[in-house]
């Protein structure tokens, strides 16, 4: 299963940031790999805000900017002052007193996110991505194509969502035949990244566009092939 997913340490440094406590020097290049700009949205899809994690030191860790775009959608990270990794792999936004802010824990393979009250995801995100796709705001009818526009197939993505995460997806009778013999059933969306599967283990992943649409990812090679809404 393919995800788009943000920038995260690799497992030698993840070992070495957490025997660090708060405070501690960190490997530059821990730093350097985890600084960036993220989006920080919640994961039910409702608008958040965008904040860089940078590499100058400030109280409580490293400094953080554009905590003025989260005043409206999450006041409460406006109030962030600072960064710093939390000792056991994941990532800790502070205030000017050291309150911890919002904590995001590492979930491998999958974007870092809180644990406590509604889910706020840390995420790299395309550029004018203010929050994250959810089942809802994706259910529909799609077209899978190639980037000149030749059509391959017709898919309708059901809002329907099990136990596990996954919703049923149903494609038009005239699919091309490399598409139809995936024999592709349902859907899972984490972060930015859409799955579609089958029910005997093959999947096919896309990651999303500025647009709201869709582009076979880069991981899975082949011919390019996009998700546009119809």
């Amino acid at each position: 299963m393919v995800r788009f997913i943000p920038r995260l340490m690799a497992p030698a440094a993840v070992l070495l940031a957490c025997g660090l406590a708060y405070g501690q020097g960190i490997d530059p290049d821990i730093l350097k790999a985890q600084a960036g700009t993220y989006l920080v949205a919640p994961e039910d899809g409702a608008s958040g805000c965008r904040l860089t994690l940078e590499t100058g030191e400030a109280i409580g860790g490293y400094s953080v900017s554009g905590q003025a775009s989260c005043i409206k959608p999450l006041p409460a990270l406006a109030e962030a002052y600072s960064w710093n990794f939390d000792g056991n792999g994941g990532v800790i936004l502070i205030d000017a007193t050291r309150k911890v802010l919002a904590r995001f824990v590492e979930n491998e393979g999958s974007p870092m996110k809180t644990e406590d009250g509604a889910p706020l995801l840390l995420i790299a995100a395309p550029d004018g991505v203010d929050h994250l796709p959810s089942v809802a705001s994706l259910a529909g009818i799609w077209t899978m194509q190639r980037p000149n526009g030749e059509r391959l197939c017709g898919v309708t993505l059901n809002g329907r969502v099990d136990a596990e995460g996954n919703a049923p997806l149903s494609l038009s009778g005239d699919c091309a035949a490399n598409v139809a013999r995936l024999k592709l059933a349902v859907w899972h969306i984490e972060g930015f990244g859409l799955t579609l599967m089958s029910l005997d283990g093959s999947s096919l992943g896309f990651d999303m566009r500025a647009d709201g649409n869709f582009d076979k990812s880069k991981e899975e090679g082949g011919k390019p092939l996009s998700l546009v809404r119809r």
